[in-house]
């Protein structure tokens, strides 16, 4: 072998090593960098322990997340619903009681909450199906939300508008509920329990 060919041949490899480290720095800096630039955060209106309130109700979930008459879910609670429990004073001492009592509850205004998993308008999700004729828990889509004492920030990405509870927590997509809330997780659901996954069941 010749010196020039050497030469060629110590650079091609020197080439090929620095490819594979410029692609795996690039890919992790992408892996790190796409949900900082997609996914922006808005705080919820003040912090709410679902395990305070879980510990004083007697129907779990349903004290608060109920159904009307005709099945159809009523979602977040309505201050008629709050004002089952809380009066125009505070019941506590947290600065969060007292911002909804001041704020909210005497306004009568209805808070503001950020939904997790608010689905696209033109995705129809009966919960009285799910829960109440399927015996689905709660936990199985929102996981243990019950026993949470304080609310996580809410992401949403910035393109779509939708929130991260959606497409997922992990950048490829990749897992099912309550780390992510796509179709084809409630696909593989009804598939394996037997139940039609036509598009009209849940596309009105």
């Amino acid at each position: 072998m010749t010196t020039h060919e050497q030469g060629q041949a110590k650079r091609s490899h020197a080439d090929w090593l620095l490819f594979v480290v410029g692609f795996v720095l690039f890919s992790a800096l992408g892996f790190w960098g796409t949900p900082a630039l997609l996914y922006a955060e808005k705080p919820q209106p003040f912090q709410f322990s679902h395990k305070v309130h879980m510990e004083q109700v007697s129907e779990g979930c349903k004290s608060c997340h109920s159904f009307r008459e005709d099945g159809s879910f009523t979602g977040i609670p309505s201050m008629d619903k709050c004002k089952e429990c809380h009066s125009d004073s505070p019941q506590g001492d947290t600065p969060e009681e007292k911002i909804f009592v001041e704020q909210y509850l005497n306004k009568n205004k209805p808070v503001d909450w950020r939904v997790y998993a608010k689905q696209p308008p033109c995705v129809f999700f009966s919960h009285a199906a799910h829960t109440e004729n399927a015996g689905l828990d709660c936990a199985k889509c929102h996981g243990d939300h019950g026993k949470s004492e304080s609310l996580r920030p809410y992401q949403y990405n910035r393109l779509t508008g939708y929130s991260r509870d959606i497409w997922g927590w992990n950048i490829l997509g990749l897992g099912g509920p309550p780390k992510r809330m796509k179709m084809d997780s409630c696909a593989d659901c009804h598939r394996e329990n037997g139940v039609r996954d036509a598009c009209f069941v849940c596309h009105k």
